[in-house]
């Protein structure tokens, strides 16, 4: 099998408004028929899943409002496969609030890698023949090359790549979780470190995901250059295992934001992970919009075109978008500026700031947030307060209090 072109017509328009075109392309398949095809690597034409992790990772769109939006068009039971993928991105940050150590440690460890690839020549050569597409292994290096020109993978490629890497080319974990970071238009701190883990048998310790080309070629079958061939895998690998034991803490969540804790003038901040107001539907309205994009706090190695695009652009423009709907002034915060000084132009020492998950943006934003006498209001939306204390070990205790958490979020046909 030849080296086949990669389509480059996935194109991800960071707006708030693209990303309701698309829930709205996507709802009439969003019940049985995501269920029976959304496991499929159809190539990036894609409407048998709904490419709305983009819009969510960036906070252009809540997983409320999605929630919510499907129930609408269809029952709960009709589309429980859906909504419970919506739940594992809830469920992944949960977990790793609740383990503030798995971030931490996996930053220790891709240094740490990222070191050793610096230190050994052929390592070096055997990860950029993976990152580059040039394994020899027809379908992984098809994804490699999708992934750099597109910042979008299935998840189901996701998970045959993260297996193949760990098991059969044998390269360290934190290395591909990085290069996934780095290049995913929807890389997520939680989803993307916790999803690796699971694959290395780390997440639920002992168990380990095993690509199998038969299955490969199955659910690449429909695939426009498929289906693809993955000769020579591993076939019975042993996982990964760890010394270090995570213990399990669930912090103190902030308390909903009413409009007395935002009586005085307040700043809003909207960042990577929150760039639209929209979802937030504060209880009063800022006297200044403000935002920061932090994406290349993702890695100490560049970031993907894809990845840095539609995080700035995101940010800048819902910064504009908020203004105009509060009719304040706004401002943008630059890497390595202080936001103080930017709040004391406009008289104001109060900013509302929504919740910084574990992962790259808290280690870019919190330390900033904590200096020179600014009070800080969190936000955090109820579907994640209501989630997060359920976290705790597997998914299957969120799962079972899906319907329980989408009705204290207030989400109708829940």
């Amino acid at each position: 099998m030849g080296r086949a072109p990669v389509e480059d017509d996935m194109l991800f328009e960071p707006s708030r408004s693209a990303g309701l075109d698309q829930l709205s392309a996507f709802l009439p398949r969003a019940g049985r028929r995501y269920a029976d095809e959304r496991n499929h690597d159809n190539g990036t034409g894609r409407e048998n899943v709904s490419q709305l992790s983009p819009w969510l990772h960036a906070g252009l769109l809540s997983e409320t409002e999605v929630l919510e939006a499907v129930l609408q068009e269809h029952s709960a039971s009709a589309a429980d496969k859906f909504i419970s993928e919506v739940f594992w991105r809830v469920y992944f940050k949960g977990y790793l609030e609740q383990r503030p150590t798995i971030w931490p440690a996996y930053v220790e460890g891709r240094d740490a890698a990222l070191a050793r690839l610096d230190a050994n020549a052929g390592l070096r050569k055997a990860y950029e023949e993976a990152t580059q597409g040039r394994t020899g292994i027809a379908a992984f290096d098809h994804w490699a090359r999708e992934l750099i020109e597109t910042g979008y993978l299935h998840n189901h490629a996701r998970m045959w790549f993260a297996s193949i890497w760990i098991f059969t080319l044998k390269l360290d974990w934190h290395l591909g979780a990085d290069h996934f970071l780095r290049h995913l238009v929807d890389g997520d701190a939680a989803s993307n470190t916790l999803s690796w883990r699971w694959v290395a048998g780390l997440h639920t310790r002992g168990k380990h995901y095993v690509a199998r080309a038969g299955n490969i070629a199955r659910y690449t079958a429909q695939h426009p250059v498929g289906p693809l061939a993955a000769e020579g895998l591993a076939e019975e690998p042993e996982p990964l295992s760890e010394a270090v034991e995570h213990s399990r803490a669930l912090p103190q969540l902030p308390a909903p934001l009413g409009a007395a804790d935002l009586a005085e003038p307040f700043a809003l901040l909207l960042h990577d992970e929150a760039a639209s107001h929209v979802p937030l539907a504060l209880p009063a309205a800022p006297a200044l919009v403000t935002g920061a994009a932090r994406p290349e706090a993702r890695s100490p190695l560049p970031v993907g075109d894809h990845a840095a695009r539609f995080a700035h652009e995101a940010v800048a423009g819902s910064i504009e978008e908020a203004g105009a709907a509060f009719g304040c002034p706004t401002a943008s915060w630059a890497a390595g500026e202080p936001l103080a000084p930017i709040l004391a132009e406009h008289g104001i020492t109060h900013l509302v700031c929504p919740y910084l998950p574990q992962g790259w943006t808290r280690d870019a934003l919190a330390p900033e947030l904590g200096r020179d006498g600014l009070t800080v209001h969190t936000h955090l939306a109820e579907l994640q307060r209501a989630t997060w204390p359920h976290a705790k070990a597997g998914f299957f205790g969120v799962k079972k209090r899906m319907a329980e958490a989408m009705r204290a979020a207030g989400i109708a046909g829940a």
